[in-house]
């Protein structure tokens, strides 16, 4: 349960501020149901409430999610500046990867600790074990697919990760009280028919200024994989599951601003790497922010200029971190449309194609190894390309880095020691690693003080002075990046 004093929590409940969402999850005993603090249903009383940090500690002690405000769609909380980082990003990794990890121990290798000090750190940060946590996102994930799409029970059950339909029945009951047939049956959402695709909704914490981080992937968008176009964006997929086989297909992005989340479809193809999808587009998306709590620390950035630093702003994550690696090498020192034609001719030579019946999605990016396995020397098959000698053997050695050495950089504990391995390779400067870490990465702080428009924006600015102003906007700075580069258009 949540320290402090119950009075305060309940004192947010009685808002329903959206800035409260995700933040805390209220149990009331006369119910046994447990809600988001947004939640339009009447307002239980005081002395019934009990108050939790997570979705998990709720249902370990005995509640049942909400079919109103539905605890599934809550933001997640963001991993900045906080004391239990291992902790954070241990749920994270549990999220993305609740259908594919056995075990503590495969979990723990993975963060570079012993699942004893991992479990020790969960039980402080979440009040339940990660084995507890990952059993409710799996049973969240399926509670969202029997109420929003027309999956099969056997079909949502596998999806959200669990292996035998008779476990996730017995499961299901004993946590909720009722069937998943049942719970279909009371849901009073409009399903979408399952046929080739799913649509689900993703929460965030208003306002989300999302003309801006659209604009922004659209502006960089590889032809092929990625367009922009009706204010939704779109992208082919390409995964490994856990069965190392290659699954395909492309999702659609849209916000449904009155319901501060956002829509996500999704090819029926990938259904087998769904918690890998959702969690990828919720990093794309920077779903995980608290734009207060960013506001007020970069609000100080309207003395330079007005209205510089706007509320909502996010930060654009990535969905393919090698994809991501290629892309800021190849707009070194030249202009973001330059480097978006360079790389939909990397793409359209080395791309494996995939049939989506969406105009302009024809191709999934290059996996590394489809690099490796070229004959010869790199700068033949990129030189024709347009791409120089150097770039050509900086994404080389990116591609060994990501093949060999099974680099994700989305789960990294430490962003510093991820820029200090890239700036290793040739041909990669701290512009470049610094972009990497801001956007594969998500790593709130990163600053590109060398970066033209930021320069531009802070005329006339010396670098030195520049990173003296920023040291007041730490720990976002990344995100004053953003403001500042909106600044410009």
């Amino acid at each position: 349960m949540l320290k402090g004093k119950a009075s305060q929590y309940y004192l947010a409940l009685k808002s329903k501020d959206a800035r409260f969402d995700g933040r805390f999850f209220v149990g009331v005993k006369s119910t046994g149901i447990y809600c988001r603090p947004v939640c339009r249903a009447k307002k239980p009383k005081e002395e019934n409430c009990t108050f939790f940090e997570t979705a998990a500690e709720a249902e370990q002690a005995g509640f049942r999610p909400c079919l109103q405000c539905r605890p599934e769609l809550a933001p997640g909380l963001a991993p900045v500046d906080s004391t239990a980082v291992l902790a954070q990003k241990a749920a994270r990794i549990l999220e993305e990867n609740c259908s594919e990890i056995e075990n503590l121990q495969e979990l723990a290798e993975l963060l570079g600790c012993s699942d004893r000090h991992l479990r020790r750190a969960f039980a402080t940060e979440y009040n339940v074990s990660p084995v507890q946590y990952m059993q409710t996102c799996r049973l969240l994930l399926a509670k969202s697919l029997l109420t929003d799409t027309g999956l099969s029970v056997l079909d949502a059950a596998m999806a959200a990760g669990f292996g035998s339909l008779r476990r996730f029945n017995d499961l299901f009951l004993k946590q909720y009280h009722l069937s998943p047939t049942q719970l279909r049956k009371q849901a009073t959402t409009e399903k979408n028919q399952f046929r080739d695709t799913i649509t689900l909704k993703l929460g965030y914490r208003p306002p989300y200024i999302w003309k801006q981080i659209l604009d922004f992937l659209s502006q960089r968008a590889i032809q092929g994989v990625e367009k922009v176009e009706d204010g939704e964006y779109y992208r082919t997929v390409r995964h490994v599951n856990k069965d190392k086989k290659i699954v395909c297909g492309w999702i659609k992005v849209g916000n449904i601003e009155s319901k501060n989340a956002l829509s996500l479809t999704v090819s029926a193809s990938l259904l087998s790497v769904l918690p890998q999808v959702l969690s990828k587009v919720k990093r794309l998306f920077d779903l995980y922010c608290e734009p207060q709590t960013v506001y007020e620390t970069l609000e100080i950035m309207n003395d330079i200029k007005e209205n510089l630093c706007m509320l909502g702003i996010r930060l654009p994550g990535c969905f393919d971190d090698f994809e991501l690696c290629v892309r800021a090498v190849l707009g070194q020192q030249i202009t973001v449309k330059a480097a978006t034609t360079l790389a939909g001719r990397f793409v359209k030579t080395f791309g494996e194609p995939i049939e989506t019946q969406i105009e302009g999605l024809c191709y999934t990016f290059p996996a590394p190894e489809s690099l490796l396995e070229l004959k010869g020397e790199i700068n033949e098959h990129l030189g024709p390309l347009g791409i120089i000698s150097t770039r050509a053997k900086t994404i080389l050695e990116l591609a060994r880095l990501f093949n060999v050495q099974k680099t994700e950089l989305a789960m990294t504990l430490n962003p510093e020691e991820e820029i200090k391995i890239l700036t290793e390779i040739p041909g990669i400067g701290q512009w470049t690693a610094q972009y990497i870490a801001m956007r594969a990465c998500g790593w709130a702080d990163a600053f590109l003080e060398t970066d033209h428009g930021v320069k531009k924006a802070l005329a006339p600015r010396t670098q030195k002075e520049i990173l003296e102003l920023a040291e007041s906007w730490r720990p976002f700075r990344a995100y004053a990046v953003m403001n500042l580069w909106n600044s410009l258009d």
